[in-house]
């Protein structure tokens, strides 16, 4: 049974690794920052999530993992609200550039509240 759970313990942690290496060269890649933000927020979300997955599994029921779930819980909750608030930010600032995918939004905040 331990090994079992060292090996999906394992998969856990290195597929939360790879998930944020993907988001770190999306930040790199991508050509604007609506799409950068896209690929941080998602990336961020799912790798912090499956190496504290990978954490969790390799410390049992302890406090430990109750300490990590806590940790999950308060991601989950930040980054999609952080990512949301500076890409509203962003379409609100006349100054910024509009998104390249998307030319059409509205360029005040107003504009985009009313809809």
């Amino acid at each position: 049974m331990n090994g079992l759970i060292d090996g999906l313990s394992g998969l856990a942690l290195l597929a939360g690794v790879f998930f944020m290496l993907v988001g770190s060269a999306g930040l790199l890649r991508m050509p604007d920052f609506y799409t950068r933000m896209h690929a941080a927020g998602i990336t961020d979300t799912l790798g912090a999530g499956l190496v504290l997955l990978g954490l969790m599994l390799q410390g049992g029921w302890t406090l430990v993992t109750v300490k990590l779930l806590l940790i999950l819980a308060f991601l989950w909750l930040t980054s999609p609200t952080a990512s949301h608030a500076l890409v509203r930010a962003a379409l609100s600032d006349p100054g910024n550039p509009r998104p390249l995918l998307h030319p059409h939004l509205p360029s005040s905040s107003t504009e985009i509240t009313a809809r």
